[in-house]
């Protein structure tokens, strides 16, 4: 099986791929302080619990693909492939990994490496062109040419910041559920906040996309948006600009890019 680990700033996302299909998958915290043998146990009680891998660390493990936008994650977890998993193929995303995608902006080194896991993913799953949205730490919107480059994208605060910013700077409001509220007209503060951030946000997916669906084709019927990230449920019910949902792009693009470069190990 194969084990494909996205390390994002607030959160980790774990899959297991048995060929082509997802199996099982975790969802953890982001802690930038965790050791490599600290990451080795939890990743002994996440895999422990699955029926088709062994007690033992690495069992049933045939390879490894990692992404992480934190550096320091990454440093550990290449350490952790080092001493736990030394027999198993293991494939960090970094410069100098075959992906399959040109990356079409000024300085390719500086463009995130799970975003360009997500552009190989919708190049493979529905073609260009093409634009991804990445409900995370940060809202991000990623453009795929027609002829399956990465050419460039957008950043914007995400959700959770958002909220966390509100919560913070406002001297008489606090921290709550994202969740979607009886009205688009809050009757209390609460439900004022939820509305602000769930239809805003479906606002800002809408007018972003639509600027740049106009750049990427003549044709805005061309152009696939595929939303995905944890919080990206919220949203989906609001945009009328998405039309594809895919949770696991991010693993299914490290499963790729694996298969793309295990060979020339």
């Amino acid at each position: 099986m194969l084990l494909t680990i996205d390390v994002g700033n607030t959160h980790t996302v774990l899959g297991l791929f048995d060929g082509e299909e997802i199996v099982e998958h975790w969802r953890i915290s982001t802690d930038a302080r965790r050791t490599a043998d600290e990451l080795a146990v939890l990743l002994q009680g996440l895999m422990g619990m699955h029926p088709l891998l062994g007690d033992e660390l690495g069992d049933g493990i045939d390879g490894i693909a990692i992404c992480a936008t934190v550096p320091s994650v990454l440093h550990e977890l290449r350490e952790v492939t080092r001493r736990y998993y030394g027999d198993v193929p293991a494939v960090l995303v970094e410069p100098g990994v075959k992906t399959g995608v040109p990356i079409l902006t000024d300085n390719p080194k500086e463009v995130g490496a799970d975003r360009i896991i997500n552009a190989v993913a919708a190049v493979e799953l529905y073609g260009g062109p093409a634009v991804v949205v990445d409900f995370g730490t940060a809202t991000t919107f990623d453009a795929v040419s027609a002829r399956g480059e990465y050419v460039g994208g957008v950043i914007a605060p995400g959700i959770e910041i958002s909220v966390e910013a509100l919560g913070v700077r406002g001297a008489q409001l606090r921290k709550i559920e994202v969740a979607r509220p009886r009205s688009v007209i809050g009757k209390n503060t609460v439900e004022a906040m939820q509305s602000g951030i769930i239809y805003g946000f479906a606002g800002q997916v809408d007018g972003v996309v639509n600027r740049m669906v106009r750049e990427l084709a003549d044709d805005p019927d061309d152009v696939t948006v595929i939303a995905t990230g944890g919080l990206a449920p919220m949203v989906l019910g609001e945009s009328s600009v998405i039309d594809e949902h895919e949770p696991w792009l991010t693993l299914i693009g490290l499963r790729l890019v694996y298969e793309r470069n295990v060979s020339r190990m």
